[in-house]
């Protein structure tokens, strides 16, 4: 690599933890339009009638195929493989050799032998090409950045279209009923004269599709979901209001990756560019990069984590699959402590740490500290406001026995001492009151998404 890697960048800055908390990189913004009407009613439209939401420009794609494509994947992702077959996807995920988390996204099986790894991060996605790379493995490997990195358009559109009325849409759109296809499972239909590939997803907690194609056909295609929806409500939604999704379906879509420890991983951060690893943020301050990582168990991945074969980190894992000491949790925030940060913006006193709305993310890997009596107990990462709740929420992981709805805890805003990172203005910390709610936070998102 011409540019510096990111093991020599953090030798310079004397660890992984000072070079990522004053990291310049500022989190990614989409090259899509803020918002088309406002974000409230865009956030409303996926709970009430249907929004449709670009997806084309902030993840890369990775496309693998070959012999050995399927094997790739199985020895670097904790997933069972024994079903997986063309037609199928699923969310991999990637663990380091000790069992803390790299990341994770959305792999497609397009057919035998030809798979798309599809990442909102690059840190995950980098760490499946370095392993094609260097593994010995008998594939062949094309890659289309994020827009952010690419000059150009990309190689496909991506749409989510999602709501109640979502499928109604695809058959006004279509002309057909909507085909009945399970979930994560995928389906072929013909909209304004292009093939349409479609994965049967819901980002939000409600029904939908996640439509992909060729780039050429982008824009036919969203101008016939526009016009199909019209009389069912669908609303075009901004990058404002699709930032805020995640929120509502409990995914953490940026937990600091375990690549700066464990066996093996200094090839791969002298193989990586210093410039894509983002930074870190938040109120939680430690000197050990350790103590941010994650394991699969903390963010709710428990479930598809499968003993059946080989990938790193798995023999830490069975070890923590015994009694994992952590549980995903949304944290719905105290409106008046909330209301008393917007506060200190006026006057002459000192003021709290900027806070953006819809989303109030201000680093790529936003780690705030949770706290139960004066005790750390978790960390809060992605943070924002949900209209369709009328709260402003964060997704965190906490101790089992701070877990349970109701329980009082604390969340710590802002930075102390302040980093250098563009996103960061002085400011003093405080104590936000926040109450333990389930994830996904929505009545439907917890009982009904997954089988919809």
């Amino acid at each position: 690599m011409t540019e510096q890697s990111l093991e020599d960048a953090i030798q310079q800055a004397g660890g992984a933890v000072p070079f990522l908390r004053n990291h310049p990189a500022l989190p990614h913004t989409f090259p899509v339009k803020p918002e088309f009407s406002n974000w409230r009613s865009e956030q409303r439209a996926w709970r009430e009638s249907a929004a449709l939401l670009d997806q084309s420009h902030h993840m890369a794609d990775l496309f693998v195929s070959g012999p050995d494509a399927l094997r790739l994947f199985a020895a670097l992702g904790v997933n069972n493989f024994s079903r997986f077959v063309p037609g199928v996807a699923k969310q991999l995920v990637c663990t380091n050799p000790d069992g803390f988390l790299i990341g994770d996204g959305i792999l497609f099986y397009l057919a035998e032998n030809e798979l798309d790894f599809v990442g909102a991060h690059p840190t995950v996605v980098d760490w499946v090409h370095y392993n094609a790379l260097t593994g010995g493995y008998n594939v062949q490997i094309e890659r289309d950045e994020n827009s952010f990195d690419r000059q150009g358009p990309p190689k496909l559109y991506r749409y989510e279209i999602q709501g109640p009325r979502a499928l109604a849409v695809i058959e006004r759109a279509t002309g057909a009923p909507a085909p009945e296809v399970k979930f994560f499972h995928m389906t072929e239909f013909t909209l304004a004269g292009a093939r349409v590939r479609a994965l049967r997803h819901g980002m939000a907690g409600q029904p939908g599709f996640e439509l992909f194609g060729p780039w050429q056909d982008a824009e036919a295609v969203r101008e016939a979901l526009l016009a199909a929806g019209s009389e069912h409500g669908l609303l075009p939604a901004g990058s404002r209001a699709y930032s805020t999704a995640n929120l509502e379906s409990a995914w953490v879509p940026s937990p600091p990756p375990a690549i700066f420890t464990g066996a093996g991983m200094e090839a791969f951060r002298r193989w990586r560019s210093a410039a894509r690893a983002g930074s870190l943020g938040g109120s939680f301050n430690s000197e050990d990069i350790t103590d941010y990582y994650t394991t699969p168990y903390d963010l709710g991945y428990g479930a598809i984590v499968a003993f059946d074969h080989e990938f790193p980190g798995r023999a830490a894992l069975e070890q923590i699959a015994v009694d994992p000491p952590r549980r995903k949790v949304t944290l719905i925030w105290h409106e008046d402590d909330v209301a008393n940060i917007f506060g200190s913006q006026l006057g002459s006193g000192e003021a709290a740490k900027y806070m953006e709305w819809p989303k109030a993310r201000y680093a790529l890997f936003q780690t705030d500290a949770v706290h139960a009596d004066g005790e750390l107990v978790g960390l809060s990462f992605d943070c924002g406001y949900l209209y369709n709740e009328r709260a402003f929420v964060s997704l965190a992981t906490v101790a089992r026995e701070h877990a349970e709805p109701g329980t009082e805890l604390t969340v710590r805003w802002g930075e102390a001492p302040n980093s250098r990172k563009p996103t960061v203005e002085p400011h003093v910390q405080v104590e936000v009151r926040a109450t333990v709610a389930p994830a996904p936070i929505g009545s439907f998102a917890r009982s009904g998404y997954r089988s919809a």
